[in-house]
């Protein structure tokens, strides 16, 4: 598994968090998002490369909230509220994995694992398009 870094390339012009050819999914606990990480990197027919991410490391660094303070986050449009509806499930403790996605079978694959446990909320993160992962 890879450490996450937020880097330039995973922001819009405005700095909201928009990470283009990844998933990004929040589960209820650190544990399922382990479990469905270890299944991705076990799988010999993916090519993804998998990062977990802590509610903290949610918080601040995807939603650049400092404390417990209640900062204005991005409002501009889908992607803005995307990232307060990441917050707001950090705070009840949810963890997260972003997955580079290499093609539609990846996401698939990804998927697959996913579902196998109980996730809260997952986005699919295009060019030019966000897609609610079910």
């Amino acid at each position: 598994m890879k450490s996450f870094e937020l880097t330039p390339d995973m922001l819009t012009m405005g700095g909201v968090f928009y990470p283009k050819g990844c998933a990004f999914i929040m589960f209820p606990n650190a544990s399922a998002a382990e479990q469905v990480a270890r299944a991705i990197e076990s799988n010999p027919g993916t090519t993804s490369e998998v990062m977990l991410l802590s509610p903290t490391t949610v918080l601040t660094k995807i939603g650049k909230v400092e404390g417990e303070s209640d900062v204005t986050l991005p409002s501009v449009g889908t992607e803005g509220a995307t990232v307060r509806r990441y917050v707001d499930l950090a705070r009840r403790g949810n963890s997260a994995l972003m997955v580079k996605l290499d093609s539609d079978e990846d996401a698939a694959l990804v998927m697959v694992a996913a579902r196998k446990v109980t996730f809260s909320y997952g986005q699919r993160y295009h060019l030019l398009a966000m897609e609610d992962l079910e």
